[in-house]
C-alpha cells in the first residue's frame, strides 16, 4: 500500500512549489519608486531597477531566479566595502564559480538576506544611476557608497502589494 501511495506523496510535497507564482520585485521609495528588478539591457549580468514594461518575474525562496531568463540573483564574493555587487548568472553558477546565493528570504513582502546567512538579516539595498533611467542594485550591509556615482542608499525591495 505504501508503495502505491509514493507517487501521490511526491506530488503533494511538490504542490506548494509548483503552485507558487512568479513575482515582480519593485521599489517603494524615490528615486526608484515603482521601478522593477530586471537585467540591464546593455549587460544582462547587471541587476537594475527599471521600468515595469521590461521587468522580470522571479521565483523567490532561499534563491531568487528569473523566470524570464533562468538566471539567479547572486551576491558577488570577496568585497570589502559594505555594498555588495549583485549579479545575474545562469544555471546556479555565481560569478567566479560556485553555487547560487541561497541567503535570500522574505519578511512579509520585503526581500531580505536571512538571519542565518553569511550576511545576516539585511533588508537595505543601494542603487546607483546608470544610463537610460536604470539604477544598478547592490546589497547594503553598512553605509558605504561608491565614489563618483549618483546613488541612493537604504532602499528596500518588495513584492507587489499583498493587499
Amino acid at each position: 500500500m505504501r508503495t502505491q501511495l509514493a507517487p501521490l506523496y511526491a506530488l503533494l510535497a511538490a504542490l506548494p512549489t509548483a503552485l507558487a507564482k512568479p513575482e515582480q520585485i519593485r521599489a517603494v521609495q524615490d528615486p526608484i519608486f515603482h521601478l522593477y528588478l530586471q537585467a540591464y539591457p546593455d549587460d544582462p549580468t547587471i541587476p537594475v531597477m527599471g521600468p515595469e514594461a521590461s521587468s522580470e518575474y522571479f521565483d523567490i525562496g532561499a534563491t531568487i531566479q528569473s523566470t524570464n531568463t533562468s538566471a539567479y540573483l547572486n551576491i558577488a564574493a570577496g568585497e570589502a566595502a559594505s555594498y555588495k555587487t549583485l549579479v545575474f548568472s545562469g544555471g546556479g553558477e555565481a560569478a567566479g564559480g560556485g553555487a547560487a546565493t541561497d541567503a535570500w528570504g522574505l519578511e512579509g513582502d520585503t526581500i531580505i538576506t536571512s538571519t542565518g546567512s553569511a550576511y545576516g538579516r539585511q533588508l537595505n539595498f543601494l542603487v546607483c544611476q546608470l544610463g537610460g533611467g536604470f539604477w544598478q542594485v547592490y546589497l547594503q550591509t553598512g553605509s558605504d557608497t561608491p565614489a563618483g556615482k549618483t546613488c541612493s542608499n537604504f532602499q528596500s525591495l518588495h513584492l507587489p502589494c499583498l493587499c
